[in-house]
């Protein structure tokens, strides 16, 4: 059970879905107890715990203390996928359960991790066979996604472009390595990859005066108002506008050529998001595989119907359009043409015309991206 508004970036490692049977999921929430506030924290935990038990998908929570230094706390939950934990994550109950626990609390980080083996007890065949652990360089990525008024699109990426980078050094643990920016429409999507703490790197960066000048010049501009200034609206803000990363492909093979970075903003239909991104984590899991190909890395973020794929390639993004736009399997392009919104003139997503009035419809401009200098 989380139990703590999570703040922009704690998506931690992103949840699998590398086939139609979603893995069970396991949060892991590493809390900073206030000085004399235990009691209350206690309080509030048994009270959150007897809500939570009720919320679609939850399965069970521990809540543990450290032997070493009793400020220190752990909450484990298992959820029976990462569906119902994001969806309950980013809802407005959600909010309203945890904010008993914000006057008792330091600091939180969260961790999210499929299950992929377990021990069984003596003589139970109940639990699914072991799913292969997925590659990582050790950067945890998140995105954050919000809308710009219409008409204030170039405004709003001149102002996103042209500001000043924060220093990317947070503490001997944890570095900013790269943020990138893009937008579709009056959409504008922000991705970043951290080496170390997540949260900490973004509580850093928002206390960067270069960070805090440009987020003030573009407030004007967007659709819906917010206040950085105040703790708790800020929270609400990151909360409503986080979207985690659910799926992670690395490429098997090492890739040639220049990697070049590319986003696409996939329609859906309602209520198809996370079906749409199951999709096409399994079409990535098909590319990373492929020795021949050029997909070094995909990363899909997913928050409701909002679904974005970041995908880093050794060749340009027209040179192999099926697996750019992720429909290079027949069946599982079929599947993903059924659950998006398609524009007129896209009608078969199996064939290159289709494919590349898809990719024009879908391909977000990249407004900048910044590179930490020894990351």
């Amino acid at each position: 059970m989380t139990t703590l508004s999570e703040e922009p970036g704690t998506a931690g490692t992103a949840a699998g879905a590398q086939d139609t049977e979603c893995a069970r999921l396991r949060v892991v929430l590493l809390l900073d107890i206030q000085k004399g506030a235990q009691e209350r924290f206690l309080d509030a935990y048994e009270l959150l715990r007897s809500q939570v038990a009720s919320v679609p998908g939850h399965v069970s929570d521990q809540l543990c203390q450290s032997i070493e230094d009793p400020s220190q706390w752990l909450i484990t939950s298992e959820w029976e996928s990462s569906e119902p934990f994001l969806a309950w994550v980013d809802s407005p109950e959600h909010r309203e359960m945890v904010k008993p626990m914000h006057s008792c609390v330091n600091d939180t980080r969260s961790l999210r991790f499929d299950i992929l083996r377990e021990t069984s007890v003596a003589g139970h065949t109940g639990h699914r066979a072991p799913r292969p652990e997925r590659a990582g360089d050790g950067r945890i990525r998140h995105a954050i996604t919000f809308t710009v008024r219409p008409g204030s699109e170039e405004k709003v990426a001149k102002l996103l472009a042209d500001y000043a980078s924060p220093s990317a050094r947070v503490d001997s643990a944890t570095r900013l390595c790269r943020t990138t920016l893009f937008m579709h429409g009056n959409r504008v999507v922000r991705a970043v990859e951290v080496s170390g703490n997540l949260v900490a790197a973004l509580r850093h960066v928002a206390q960067q005066p270069e960070v805090q000048a440009v987020e003030e010049a573009i407030n004007p501009y967007l659709e819906e108002e917010r206040d950085l200034t105040d703790p708790e609206a800020a929270r609400a803000f990151f909360t409503r506008a986080g979207l985690p990363a659910v799926h992670e492909a690395v490429a098997e093979a090492d890739r040639t050529g220049k990697v070049r970075r590319y986003a696409l903003h996939y329609p859906v239909r309602g209520g198809s998001g996370a079906a749409a991104a199951r999709v096409l984590a399994r079409s990535d899991e098909l590319a990373a595989a492929d020795p021949t190909g050029s997909l070094v890395r995909s990363t899909v973020f997913q928050r409701d119907d909002i679904v974005v794929r970041v995908i880093d390639l050794a060749a340009a993004a027209d040179k192999d359009l099926a697996l750019t736009t992720g429909t290079a399997d027949g069946d599982l392009a079929a599947e993903l043409g059924r659950l998006l919104e398609l524009p007129g003139g896209v009608r078969d997503l199996g064939d290159e015309r289709g494919r590349r009035e898809l990719l024009a419809h879908l391909e977000m401009t990249l407004v900048t991206d910044r590179h930490a200098q020894d990351s």
